[in-house]
């Protein structure tokens, strides 16, 4: 990068830390207790919880990972963009008034108030280890080297500095503000890593068809390689067991997309700081919008890239001494060889954004779980609230500074999108199924909770045995499909005649929404039924 690039991300990096101090600080010159500070005091409006929604869930996951598999996959890959969209309405509508009627700070409150605190605890301690050993490593290791690429050379000089640097980065705000600081900031963020990412497809687009713009780029994309640009693929594709054909639409990406909207504690938490119900919704409802243009931002530069590459561009990058390809160097390569001077120090500000608001989302619900669901029961039931403060704060700490030194153990992995899918998928199934279980089922007891979520992994890795040959999003369906049945025979045999004690009781009036949720969400639907006709 060049000077003026440094000028720009510099202030980038000054206005964000800033914004995040500001946010951080109420009328009484700090954050004083710990609504605020884990559910930002119930104040979120809906478009700060859309936004904030996005910004979490956009990281170098989907900006590194998921371009790497556009150019692997081509646009198949956007299915899990725009059947979230379709999620995350059903998230609004049948999950939410649930969660938000119990007062909930985080999702494992409501194992312990729908079963008991022994599978609260344990569904606790499974989501902090996944935080800090898959999530913040993951999403620290491809941003460190993106910046590696970006501002080096690819030759992994920058990657332990860029460790350093993002995590600090996000802890500059985010461990001292907890979640006000950080839904805040990230209405900022979305908007610049949206604007960065627009900017980047614009150019390269522009880049395959200098004479012609970016209209013309479009029409060489989709002449040069058609078979990027299928949704749905069929059994010779070479990346089917990645995105095995119609069962994308009915099958495990259900599981996959259901349990990280629905449930996984960094996203939902934003819903959970809502004014009301309402704006809960609308906030859901605005970020299904925003997840239907994504792919433009995260799959079409992979698939430029590898157009790109079949013309003989970048083959020093994306080409490995063993003949194998490097996916995930993707977008950080377009953004070095193609973006001008300036905007180039806006596009990398745009992707520091994406990652380090999605890693303060996660330090903040490690925090949140961490001192809510372990330290507050267990450790000290009559905590007040500067101790819950201090305890949330620590612990954020702590995570961070394990996943540093964990990152750089991931080596180099080629799609890592795909491979943070396949492994989560390993214990998402057992956790959806005690959900859903638990939310429509009311015989569902605790102790065939507990069966079925351990029982899911031995399902889970009997289904992964290459004999079945079974694609991954395949192994996940059918394992919450047996995990379900499973609860419902052990729940059975304890009981057979009466619901559980704990069940959930709802009614007509509990799925209620607004006229105006209900015409966008339709809206929502609309709009990704024609998507997939279009690409089929």
């Amino acid at each position: 990068m060049q000077p003026l690039d440094w000028a720009v991300f510099g202030t980038y990096i000054v206005g964000i830390v800033s914004l995040g101090l500001w946010f951080s600080r109420t009328k009484k010159g700090h954050t004083t207790n710990s609504n605020d500070y884990f559910l930002a005091g119930n104040a979120l409006p809906w478009w700060a919880i859309g936004a904030s929604l996005i910004a979490a869930n956009i990281s170098a996951e989907q900006f590194i990972g998921m371009s790497g598999s556009g150019f692997a996959i081509g646009l198949a890959i956007a299915s899990y963009e725009w059947m979230a969209a379709v999620t995350l309405i059903l998230v609004a509508k049948f999950f939410l008034p649930v969660f938000i009627e119990k007062g909930l700070y985080t999702i494992p409150q409501f194992i312990e108030q729908r079963y008991d605190g022994t599978l609260k605890t344990i569904l606790a301690v499974f989501w902090l280890a996944l935080f800090v050993f898959v999530n913040l490593t993951s999403v620290m290791y491809l941003g460190a080297k993106a910046m590696d690429t970006i501002i080096g050379v690819g030759d992994g000089a920058w990657v332990v500095p860029g460790l350093l640097f993002l995590g600090f980065l996000a802890a500059a705000y985010s461990i001292w503000g907890g979640l006000t600081a950080v839904a805040w900031t990230d209405v900022a963020q979305v908007v610049l890593l949206l604007i960065g990412g627009l900017l980047t497809t614009a150019i390269a687009l522009d880049a395959l068809a200098p004479a012609g713009g970016i209209l013309a780029g479009w029409a060489v994309l989709r002449e040069a390689a058609p078979t990027h640009f299928h949704m749905i693929l069929d059994r010779s594709h070479a990346e089917f067991d990645n995105l095995p054909g119609i069962a994308v639409l009915i099958g495990g990406m259900w599981v996959a997309n259901v349990y990280y909207w629905g449930f996984n504690q960094y996203i939902i938490q934003r819903a959970l700081a809502a004014k009301n119900l309402a704006e809960a919704q609308k906030g859901l409802l605005f970020a299904a919008f925003l997840k239907l243009i994504l792919p433009l931002v995260v799959v079409i530069p992979g698939i430029i890239a590898f157009v790109m590459f079949t013309q003989g561009q970048g083959t020093e990058v994306f080409q490995a001494a063993d003949g194998s390809i490097r996916y995930d160097s993707a977008y950080p390569w377009l953004i070095r060889t193609f973006i001008p001077v300036g905007l180039k120090g806006l596009v990398v500000a745009a992707l520091v954004a994406a990652i380090v608001s999605s890693l303060a989302s996660m330090l903040n619900s490690v925090a949140t779980i961490f001192t809510m669901d372990i330290y507050k029961p267990h450790v000290n039931p009559g905590a007040a609230d500067a101790t819950l403060l201090r305890t949330g704060r620590i612990t954020a700490a702590v995570a961070l500074v394990v996943a540093m030194v964990v990152a750089p153990q991931l080596g180099s992995i080629p799609q890592m999108f795909q491979y943070i899918q396949e492994y989560t998928g390993l214990v998402s199934p057992g956790i959806l199924a005690v959900f859903m279980m638990g939310l429509f089922y009311k015989k569902a007891t605790a102790k065939a909770a507990v069966i079925g979520v351990l029982g899911s992994i031995g399902i889970a890795l009997a289904l992964k045995h290459p004999s079945l040959e079974l694609p991954f999003l395949d192994q996940m369906g059918y394992t919450a499909a047996l995990t379900m049945a499973l609860i419902a025979f052990v729940s059975l045999a304890q009981n057979p005649a009466d619901d559980d004690p704990k069940a959930i009781r709802l009614t007509a009036g509990t799925f209620h929404t607004s006229r105006g949720f209900t015409l966008g969400a339709y809206g929502v639907l609309l709009i990704t039924a024609l998507l997939y006709a279009l690409f089929w």
